[in-house]
């Protein structure tokens, strides 16, 4: 059936990609514990059924009740103006290797909802929730397991909170899906969506034993000092440079738990989960919007340069006048603004906003806003592959950056710094920067966090500067 929410028009990218002939099988499902819906075993290869999703609306329930009760794969969204999504379990998972990537992904979507029967309201509609690597020839290893160069997950079963309403889907991709089937399963669902407590956050963090930066102090000065050499002699112009926080907790994580807990901590931030085994997940409340696209208008943000908050009011502004008024910082967020211009000019009219400042609740940043409209037709993906990595997290030349990046950081980046996010058949989706994230699993977590490097900066300075990036998830697991 026509999808209501497919835009066509003549010979375009996203057309020209589902000629693809290659398709991919999706990851197996564990089975959900939200009685039968999540019981169809593995999902079957991209091309092989037909979507078929019902959505009705229920009333509120808890999302974090329903998120512990899922099994893997587990995905979240949540962004600062109220929507809300989680899912649990795979009517179909897209996932990609290599540096024809986006291609594949673009392909195997086009394919995927091709053949759509969906009922749901536009807030409600099917979504592909995942996300991408640093390295397109990323290579999936400790304490990355289970999360390739690019992975999406289209939920089998889904909570959506818009506008103070909620909505509940089930979805099934497969050669005999039906909508009498489905609407079956969505009822059985519901009845458990039903039985769930209104769970709060336990307050009850893990707690931390240990912690180990995986770059000393030493090693980060001379990374540093390697770094601003280069751009001085005009081999770059600037890199990030990222350390990671080995730490083990003293009781297993309850992710679900402190998602809730960024939410009140963070409102003003995105919040994500993506869990494609039952192992770990990779989650945190980043700050910065990668790229949002809706029909034909785009807006993304510059978000370069930072300060912390002060501890009194006329600290704060004294810091934020600071941030304002400094050189480096401010030629750091000239570069990814000019860069962020420069990579959507192709796609239609791009227009630059005034610069301000960003106050989250430990750190401030200069934030420039940008928006474009769009020329042709175009699918998100189109845009997030053009943007990544942005200066903010990568550096320039982009190809010389990221070269110095992998011959610096003894560590794999693996989807820290990388896109996460969303997209629907229709190829607009929103997606952040994987920042101020954590990849963990039991009681053991990963933490990573950035500097922007330029020539003038001073390896202590920007030492100091990595401690508040760290705060946001390591508050909320140590007691």
């Amino acid at each position: 059936m026509n999808d209501p929410w497919k835009r066509t028009s003549g010979e375009s990218r996203r057309e020209r990609a589902r000629n693809r002939k290659d398709t991919l099988k999706g990851l197996p499902s564990q089975p959900s514990v939200m009685a039968q819906a999540g019981r169809e075993g593995h999902p079957p290869g991209i091309g092989d059924g037909r979507l078929v999703s019902r959505t009705r609306e229920i009333d509120d329930c808890s999302f974090r009740a329903f998120l512990s009760a899922q099994s893997a794969p587990r995905v979240a969204w949540a962004t600062p103006d109220g929507l809300e999504l989680v899912g649990g379990g795979a009517a179909a998972v897209v996932r990609a290797e290599g540096t024809d990537r986006f291609d594949t992904l673009r392909a195997d979507a086009a394919t995927l909802f091709d053949d759509i029967d969906a009922d749901g309201p536009p807030a409600a509609r099917p979504r592909l929730l995942g996300g991408l690597a640093f390295e397109a020839d990323h290579t999936p290893a400790s304490p990355w397991e289970g999360f390739p160069a690019a992975l999406f997950v289209l939920p089998r079963v889904q909570l959506t909170r818009a506008n103070d309403r909620t909505w509940l889907s089930v979805t099934s991709y497969d050669t005999d899906a039906t909508p009498e089937s489905v609407a079956e399963r969505l009822d059985t669902v519901h009845e458990t969506i039903a039985d769930l407590p209104m769970l709060r956050p336990s307050g009850q963090r893990p707690g931390i034993a240990t912690t180990r930066r995986l770059t000393t102090n030493a090693e980060w000065t001379e990374s540093v000092e390697r770094a601003v050499a280069s751009i001085r002699n005009g081999n770059l112009r600037k890199v990030v440079l990222a350390t990671a926080l080995d730490v083990t907790l003293a009781a297993p994580i309850d992710v679900p738990d402190t998602l809730e807990r960024f939410r009140r901590t963070y409102p003003e931030c995105y919040r994500f989960l993506v869990q494609p085994t039952e192992e770990r997940g990779f989650f945190g409340p980043p700050p910065e919007r990668l790229v949002r696209m809706d029909g034909d208008h785009v807006a993304t943000e510059a978000l370069a340069g930072s300060v912390e908050r002060g501890d009194t009011p006329e600290e704060d502004a004294e810091l934020a006048r600071s941030l304002e008024a400094s050189d480096k910082l401010g030629h750091e967020q000239a570069l990814v603004t000019d860069t962020i211009r420069e990579c959507l000019a192709p796609f239609g009219t791009v227009c630059v906003g005034e610069r301000g400042i960003k106050r989250l609740s430990n750190i401030q940043h200069l934030r420039t806003p940008i928006t474009a409209t769009l020329d042709d037709d175009t699918h998100v993906l189109d845009l997030v592959e053009v943007l990544h990595p942005t200066p903010a997290v990568g550096g320039l030349p982009p190809e010389r950056a990221r070269s110095v990046i992998r011959e610096t950081e003894p560590f794999d980046r693996g989807w820290y710094a990388s896109p996460v996010g969303w997209f629907d058949a229709a190829g607009d989706g929103e997606f952040v920067v994987g920042i101020r994230s954590a990849v963990a699993g039991g009681d053991d977590a990963t933490l990573f966090a950035g500097d922007g490097i330029v020539g003038d900066s001073d390896p202590d300075e920007e030492w100091a500067e990595l401690g508040p990036k760290f705060q946001p998830v390591l508050d909320e697991l140590d007691e």
